[in-house]
């Protein structure tokens, strides 16, 4: 695990370039982000060539962890995780939901990110009580970060060899290659910027010049052997992928909605759907035969001029859950299917699916996870079916009609309005959670049934 004592040490950036530096050295590389985050793995993904994945206590328990960590491993040599926040920050005392707890409960060894802007022997102060917080936690490298210069880099690494008995792996300097912007929700997304990967392979020079690799090798050969038993999908009563003829689910992924967890996907085909990717900015329309629609989050706002562009694309979705096409939209998703988005002083048509309009706002609206109770209006969930996710939104409802219909209330989180989220239409469901599939078995094959209602409709 690359972890840190706290965010914004460069850890998304650092751990981009070993992926790619491992990968240039022809070692197979599997990347995990510790919690709910969709923009770090992006960059995971493009750096190591496979799919990023998420871990989480809030979501997972110590076994399906386990079984992630290791069923997606499955041909890598070495896994590596990006830790979250500061590496003990949790959502309670007990730091329940930390990136340490990860480390934990996967036995897995951990270096550390130091930002080292303007310190040196407290450098070894701070990895020495992140050596000592909780005994369980092996913390056995360290990785400094924006190093100015040489004497800078003398007195650091004579603190840290000294005090805290363990290596310094890698020495990284102030560079501008390593320079990546971010916005309101983080990091910039990988889906983005073209340059994605030159960005990476640069970042990837400056990694293999100043940490040892050879020795994050030799660290992470230390992990003991995991043995896992937990499914990665617990049984609902889901059909297998042979027993019934799959139902088509697109699935809107580009440079606007591209939001995924990656065991949802999995999750929906393992309930019977086959997944087609769209583009709403570039594609005319859904596909004739889609039964159901996903749409995840994203930056909407960033695209509002081109989604809005996209008038026929617009159309068919709203025809589409207006005739009774199974929906699930997650934040940006929520967003497209207002009547309009307000961002930036001006105002954007979206699909006109439900009868209010987004306003983007400069504070933060919403913020952590979520845990929400389906109730008796929901189209295709039974109520009373918790569902687990987060919720990290800028935007708002607002001009909403009075009679709107929400199908879900979070004892957790801040949902739409009033603690109410999941707003529905026919077979349509949207609203600000993300839901995880594996701390929610039941929406996936629900999702998958409104659908095939909706394949089937009119037969008899």
């Amino acid at each position: 695990m690359i972890a840190a004592p706290h965010g914004r040490s460069g850890k998304t950036v650092v751990v981009a370039g070993l992926l790619r530096a491992l990968r240039n050295r022809g070692v197979e590389v599997q990347p995990f982000k510790k919690g709910p985050d969709y923009i770090d793995p992006g960059w995971h993904s493009v750096a190591a060539g496979r799919c990023s994945r998420n871990l989480d206590c809030f979501f997972m328990d110590a076994g399906a962890i386990r079984s992630v960590l290791v069923g997606a491993s499955a041909g890598a040599q070495i896994a590596l995780v990006e830790g979250a926040m500061g590496l003990f920050d949790g959502s309670d005392l007990a730091g329940s939901s930390s990136s340490a707890e990860v480390a934990k409960q996967t036995a897995t060894p951990v270096i550390l990110v130091l930002d080292v802007t303007r310190m040196t022997r407290t450098a070894a102060a701070l990895v020495r009580g992140c050596m000592d917080f909780d005994p369980d936690v092996n913390v056995v490298g360290v990785i400094l970060n924006r190093v100015h210069g040489t004497r800078h880099e003398a007195r650091l690494r004579e603190a840290i060899e000294h005090y805290c008995g363990i290596p310094v792996v890698g020495i990284i300097p102030e560079d501008e290659r390593l320079c990546l912007g971010d916005r309101h929700l983080g990091l910039v997304s990988s889906a983005e910027v073209e340059t994605a990967d030159s960005f990476v392979e640069s970042v990837a020079s400056v990694i293999e010049e100043h940490v040892d690799l050879d020795v994050l090798l030799q660290l992470a050969a230390s992990a003991p052997a995991l043995e896992h038993t937990a499914p990665l999908f617990p049984s609902v009563g889901a059909p297998s992928r042979e027993s019934v003829e799959r139902v088509k689910i697109a699935v809107v992924r580009d440079e606007a909605f591209n939001f995924y967890y990656e065991e949802n996907l999995q999750a929906l085909e393992q309930a019977g759907a086959r997944l087609e990717y769209v583009d709403s900015l570039a594609d005319p329309a859904l596909p004739t035969d889609a039964c159901g629609i996903y749409i995840g989050g994203g930056f909407p706002e960033v695209f509002a001029r081109e989604l809005q562009a996209n008038a026929s694309f617009r159309e068919s979705v709203r025809s589409g859950i207006e005739n009774g096409m199974a929906g699930w939209a997650e934040c940006g998703g929520l967003m497209y299917l207002a009547r309009t988005l307000r961002t930036g002083g001006s105002s954007f048509d979206m699909a006109g699916v439900f009868a209010f309009d987004v306003q983007m706002e400069a504070e933060r609206q919403g913020h952590g996870y979520v845990v929400a109770t389906t109730c008796a209006n929901h189209p295709w969930l039974s109520a009373g079916i918790v569902l687990k996710g987060h919720e990290h939104h800028y935007s708002h409802v607002v001009d909403a009609a009075d009679d709107l219909t929400f199908s879900l209330v979070d004892r957790r989180g801040c949902g739409i309005v009033d603690k109410r989220d999941g707003v529905c239409r026919n077979r349509c469901v949207a609203g600000y959670v993300h839901v995880n599939a594996l701390a929610s078995p039941q929406w996936a094959p629900g999702f998958v049934a409104a659908a095939r209602a909706y394949e089937t409709r009119g037969t008899g």
